[in-house]
């Protein structure tokens, strides 16, 4: 067996706003993008009483590092 070198992503929450903070720091940094953004569909958006097409992640590289931002509402339930 092989050893395999796991890659880790970092996530950064936000109550709102997650594509407008992404957009935000691909502006400043050179050599960044974003790789792709997932909404809520209708399934998701009526149980969690969200907008239909809101954006749930964005994921995005700054020169090779990759993140995540989180748009999860604006408190926290375990």
């Amino acid at each position: 067996m092989g050893n395999k070198i796991q890659k880790i992503t970092s996530n950064l929450w936000f109550g709102t706003q997650a594509e407008e903070a992404a957009q935000f720091y691909i502006s400043i940094f050179k050599h960044s993008k974003i790789n792709r953004v997932i909404r809520y569909g209708n399934e998701r958006h009526k149980m969690e009483e969200i907008e239909e097409g809101v954006v749930m992640t964005v994921e995005f590289e700054i020169r090779g590092s990759n993140l995540c931002r989180l748009k999860w509402g604006t408190t926290f339930q375990i």
